[in-house]
């Protein structure tokens, strides 16, 4: 079955500029009782133009992972804060996540997943980000 995959972001710099998105796009859902699974193609909304995007939300944590050799793997855990390499042509960083919040609310013909986190590099806020995600069947 195909779903439909709506997907608000926001980024908000530390010096107060924000940036919002919408994505609404066609996906896949798999629903487990340990791990779900939203995967889906990005576009120029996102800046990750033609990756797979997929978020894996677990009891513990959820992670974003995109099939693409820039960005990176991000794991969103509010018992404490997790560093991903996040990778640019023109070089790479470590970044930390601070997760604030999150939210599921899935069941097996979807949900809600709600994440809000800071980004740093080397203890220096960066950005302060969230995302909705809604998944229905198309």
């Amino acid at each position: 079955m195909d779903y439909t995959i709506s997907i608000l972001g926001s980024q908000k710099s530390a010096d107060d500029d924000e940036e919002k998105f919408e994505l609404i796009t066609e996906g896949n859902f798999i629903h487990t009782d340990g791990a779900t699974q939203i995967s889906y193609q990005d576009s120029d909304v996102t800046g990750f133009k033609g990756a797979q995007t997929t978020f894996i939300v677990e009891p513990e944590r959820i992670t974003l992972t995109r099939d693409t050799w820039y960005g990176g793997n991000m794991v969103f855990d509010e018992r404490e804060k997790q560093h991903f390499l996040y990778t640019t042509p023109y070089g790479s960083l470590t970044m930390g996540i601070n997760t604030e919040f999150v939210r599921r609310d899935l069941t097996d013909c979807g949900g809600d997943v709600q994440i809000v986190y800071a980004l740093d590099v080397d203890n220096v806020l960066v950005s302060r980000n969230s995302f909705k995600i809604n998944v229905k069947p198309s």
